[in-house]
């Protein structure tokens, strides 16, 4: 015999989950199953991502400064495309090789329409691809990790608006990159359907972000424990099985192909992952972070400088969100991001050890992320949830009157603090030395392709265009001394060499470089563009003797 339900049960059956309505206090809502299907979510991340890319995009060339490390990754970036291998020079291991294949994938169209748009400061742009895909996961991982739609738009704008921000995602550096795949990680291992297909996607992103720089490594525990907090407690450990098996299985493949390759141990005649990981490992010290004398503290200075909100506001706020666990549920929603911001502070804060002026890049997105949580914490505890119903009306006036008070304030300090860092990224022109330095070696060298040239490879490629041979005649600076298949072309030394374009890079490291120094030093100006510490100078060497470079 065959039933139907009674009617009156019909009600009782669970219905398909809806966003939460606002409630009268914060304007606090769950986030939707699905994102993409609320208006509301959608306009805003739009108005943002918009104003983000407005900004990030508008003088990119120009500011900030071309950097040597930019110009490395695109030089090999540059490599991958023309099929010389994964370096322009011998690749030996320093970073795992995918992140400059993503740039080269990348940079393969407008490449291959114009090739002499391979340069630096035209490819900067592509980086917008990547700082606008991180915008909107930011704000995407935000809603998972339940923060009210206002506050997951605050750490959107704070992570793609803070002038450090600016500075920093424009330049063409692989812990962008690897930022991007963190954040897809922490945005699949937060998904609020709980898919076993989510956590190890997770896993795969997470590799990804690792095999792009493989500093990354160190926040994986937070990506676990974000994965540990919103997965089901009956799928729970399948899914954290299935992320890490993920994860090394990607991971391998790294050691994998310099084991195909021969290259995984040191032996005679061939570089080795080995010798890689052993130089990044034993680099030498910038010293303490809070030491006045020391490069660290340098380092931290310059991101100070451009932006003291979000550093220190953002550390500020993940050490009372990653403690208090039971006062706020924004606190136990935030565990994964202030892990890692924590994390970061404590590598950060070894007694000598090396830190780059990019490091901050992997910490962007969470310091943003804790702060709009703290922002949030706060708001809810200024108007205490929803009103009491004996509350008098105008004590509720005055909790909305104290947070729009505290609002303001906020906005006072930090929005001309940003606007003056801003507009100096937006109309300063850093590098109108570094275009006539291009320009007067295509111009003025009368056979660029019989000429050698010492160069940093901010400028590698420009030369390249201009017709210098890749690695012989154009050659980065760092190789005449430190790779043997460069060294073999240049039996007679500086003597092998016509020019040295001193930038200061390679005024600063040529120090610990005898063939660069002795180049300097047997070279005069013959142009000088720029002025002070800034500038560039093309110095002709003075005796080229036997086998001169022409």
């Amino acid at each position: 015999m065959t039933s139907t339900l009674p009617a009156v049960t019909a009600p009782e059956v669970p219905a398909q989950p809806r966003p939460a309505p606002t409630t009268r206090s914060t304007g606090r809502t769950d986030p939707p199953v699905r994102l993409r299907s609320s208006r509301p979510d959608l306009l805003l991340c739009g108005a943002l991502l918009v104003t983000i890319l407005v900004v990030q995009g508008w003088n990119i060339a120009d500011y900030p400064t071309l950097g040597d490390d930019e110009g490395t990754y695109l030089a090999q970036a540059w490599a991958v495309q023309q099929g010389r291998g994964l370096a322009h020079y011998t690749y030996w291991y320093d970073h795992p090789p995918l992140g400059w294949i993503q740039i080269a994938l990348a940079t393969w169209i407008p490449s291959a329409l114009h090739p002499g748009a391979m340069t630096v400061a035209s490819m900067r742009a592509v980086m917008l691809l990547v700082s606008g895909v991180s915008a909107v996961l930011v704000y995407v991982l935000g809603r998972r990790l339940s923060l009210p739609r206002w506050a997951a738009g605050l750490g959107m704008a704070l992570f793609g608006l803070s002038p450090l921000s600016v500075v920093l995602q424009r330049e063409i550096f692989l812990d962008n990159i690897a930022v991007m795949w963190l954040l897809l990680a922490f945005c699949l291992a937060a998904s609020p359907s709980r898919h076993l297909w989510h956590h190890f996607g997770a896993g795969l992103a997470a590799a990804a972000g690792v095999l792009t720089k493989e500093t990354m490594l160190v926040v994986l525990p937070a990506l676990f424990v974000t994965m540990w907090r919103n997965s089901h407690r009956d799928t729970r450990k399948f899914a954290l099985t299935g992320a890490v098996t993920a994860c090394l299985l990607i991971g391998c493949s790294y050691p994998l192909f310099a084991l195909l390759k021969g290259e995984l141990l040191p032996g005679a005649g061939h570089v080795s992952l080995w010798d890689g990981i052993t130089y990044q490992m034993s680099r030498p010290g910038s010293g303490f972070i809070l030491d006045r004398a020391s490069g660290s503290w340098a380092v931290l200075h310059s991101w100070l400088y451009y932006d003291r909100v979000l550093p220190l506001g953002g550390l500020a706020a993940a050490l009372p969100l990653l403690a208090a666990r039971r006062w706020s549920g924004t606190a136990r929603a935030l565990a994964g991001p202030a892990l890692t911001v924590a994390i970061l502070a404590a590598v950060a804060m070894r007694p000598n050890g090396y830190l780059p002026a990019m490091y901050v890049i992997g910490a962007l997105p969470f310091l943003a992320l804790v702060l709009a949580g703290a922002a949030a914490s706060l708001t809810r505890a200024v108007l205490r949830g929803r009103r009491a119903e004996n509350e008098r009306r105008y004590v509720t006036g005055g909790r909305y009157a104290l947070a729009a008070v505290l609002a303001v304030a906020a906005g006072a300090y930090v929005v001309p603090h940003w606007y003056d860092g801003d507009r100096t990224a937006v109309t300063a022109d850093a590098n109108a030395p570094y275009r006539e330095a291009s320009h007067w070696l295509g111009s003025e060298v009368p056979d660029p392709k019989g000429t050698r040239v010492l160069v940093d490879d901010a400028l590698w490629l420009d030369l390249v265009h201009e017709g210098y041979r890749p690695g012989l005649g154009a050659i980065w600076f760092y190789k005449a001394d430190l790779d043997p298949a460069v060294s073999r072309t240049m039996p007679h030394g500086w003597r092998d060499v016509d020019y040295v374009v001193a930038s200061p890079t390679v005024r600063r490291d040529a120090r610990d470089l005898p063939t660069v120094r002795a180049a300097i030093q047997h070279s005069t100006p013959v142009a000088t563009f720029g002025t002070g510490p800034d500038r560039i100078e093309i110095r002709q060497i003075r005796d080229t003797g036997p086998g001169g470079g022409r």
